[in-house]
């Protein structure tokens, strides 16, 4: 990001807050797949959970600018298609000038604080149906965690089925992200085993009085074959903050690519935040596999 630019963004902060809706009104939009049959989203919706973690950098996401820095350097690649942002991350990028012809996914529910007494109680604290269609966006993302033993689920439950129902009465996409979860040494875990995600699955595309515009946002684990059995919607990987070599990572996407269903990438913390803090690389390597799997 230019100087000038920052300096710009900070002045239509503080004077001008105006222009976010005039730049949403004016952002070109396009459709969801277009003519291809895979996307490429960029998340970053992390840190309005406290989540700003990285590889074992605990505040790697701290810096607003730079992470910026780093959105614009990404929708910039060739093959990334979009942003899933909260409010505040997606009105900079509208003032920048940067969603012109993307698929631009609002997030919705980040009011489980990572490591929060309350962290079972997803709130829908960010956009919500209504700010969704007012400012054009295209969807909504929503976390679900089912927690077998924490009552909080119930509420999450039944919030995330309203906004599946609300997004598809307007015609917008509902990208629900389930999870078989449990609190353990304190701390909320998602059990990742094809079981738990099956069954995790199987809850989540049933949100909602339509899943006609259900689309699901689902881990890359071991057995994703019969995992992926378990749904006919369609189906976007998470990134998240890998723990392996990348040459690894990268290669259990490029194999889940290419299963029936598999619409694409959802990745954020990975690619913006990647060993060597090359983020124009690591987007075109991941762009490689969208193409290699028949993009």
């Amino acid at each position: 990001m230019r100087d000038e630019d920052y300096r710009r963004l900070l002045n239509d902060r503080a004077r001008h807050p105006e222009r976010i809706a005039e730049a949403a009104a004016e952002r070109r939009r396009r459709p969801l797949l277009e003519d291809r049959d895979q996307l490429m989203i960029i998340a970053a919706d992390h840190p309005a959970r406290g989540a700003l973690g990285v590889s074992g950098r605990p505040m790697a996401m701290a810096s607003r600018v730079d992470m910026l820095d780093r959105l614009l350097v990404a929708l910039s690649r060739p093959g990334v298609d979009g942003v899933l942002a909260t409010p505040d991350v997606m009105e900079d990028l509208l003032l920048l000038g940067a969603l012109h012809d993307k698929v631009v996914i609002g997030s919705m529910n980040r009011g489980g604080v990572q490591g929060a007494v309350f962290e079972f109680d997803d709130r829908f604290t960010a956009y919500d149906t209504e700010a969704i269609v007012a400012m054009r966006l295209d969807g909504g993302k929503m976390l679900c965690r089912i927690g077998l033993e924490d009552d909080r689920t119930a509420g999450t439950l039944e919030s995330c089925a309203r906004a599946v129902t609300e997004l598809a009465r307007h015609g917008l996409t509902a990208m629900v992200e389930p999870f078989w979860s449990r609190r353990s040494g304190g701390a909320v875990t998602h059990d990742l085993s094809a079981d738990a995600m099956i069954h995790a699955i199987h809850v989540g595309q049933a949100l909602g009085a339509s899943s006609a515009r259900t689309w699901l946002k689902i881990p890359v684990i071991d057995d994703m074959e019969r995992v992926m059995e378990a749904t006919t919607l369609p189906t976007l990987l998470l990134g998240g903050d890998p723990s392996g070599a990348p040459e690894e990572v990268y290669a259990s996407w490029g194999k889940a690519l290419r299963l029936p269903g598999v619409r694409g990438l959802v990745v954020g913390r990975a690619l913006l935040y990647p060993p060597g803090d090359d983020v124009a690389a690591a987007v075109d390597t991941v762009a490689g596999l969208l193409e290699g799997a028949g993009r």
